[in-house]
């Protein structure tokens, strides 16, 4: 009795696992996810459909923007309005890439040096008196205007915020 009693434990055990493997797997699949574009993506998209741009900033180095991609990035709501009202756009600062936007190429002029900002994040979310800092976020209308600059970590309900008009 004894016996069988462990296998049974173990068979639970076994089954309990899978259920588990196999509801983690279903969750993860519903999970939401933005679809981000890199700035030679958004070069293109915004000639042929002009629409509100959203663009992230971020470090690998960064907590606050693991963070948000782990919290806010995957939220349902969040990202419905990031894929459908806006293109949304995420580079790593430290990027060696050079890009052609808007027929101007930007690189990174520092790229040796550590902790780097490559020219496209210090145009467009410097701040006067500040060193630059990530999470920074940039939103622009339709005609590439920048509308609203962040430069902190947002939860989702603050993102949403953000987001909704």
């Amino acid at each position: 009795m004894f016996l069988f009693s462990g296998k049974s434990k173990i068979l639970k055990f076994v089954l309990w696992s899978v259920l588990l493997m196999v509801s983690h797997n279903v969750f993860a699949q519903n999970q939401a996810a933005v679809n981000w574009l890199s700035f030679q993506q958004l070069n293109d998209s915004l000639k042929s459909h002009p629409k509100k741009v959203f663009v992230m900033f971020y470090a690998d180095w960064c907590v606050h923007c693991h963070k948000m991609d782990q919290v806010a990035f995957q939220d349902e709501q969040v990202a419905h309005i990031l894929n459908n009202d806006f293109y949304a756009v995420k580079m790593d600062i430290e990027s060696t890439d050079t890009i052609l936007f808007g027929n101007q190429l930007f690189v990174n002029k520092n790229s040796k040096r550590r902790k780097s900002v490559h020219e496209i994040p210090l145009m467009m979310a410097s701040r006067k008196d500040f060193i630059f800092s990530v999470p920074a976020i940039v939103l622009l209308d339709e005609h590439f205007e920048a509308k609203a600059r962040y430069f902190q970590y947002l939860n989702t309900a603050q993102m949403l915020e953000v987001l909704l008009p």
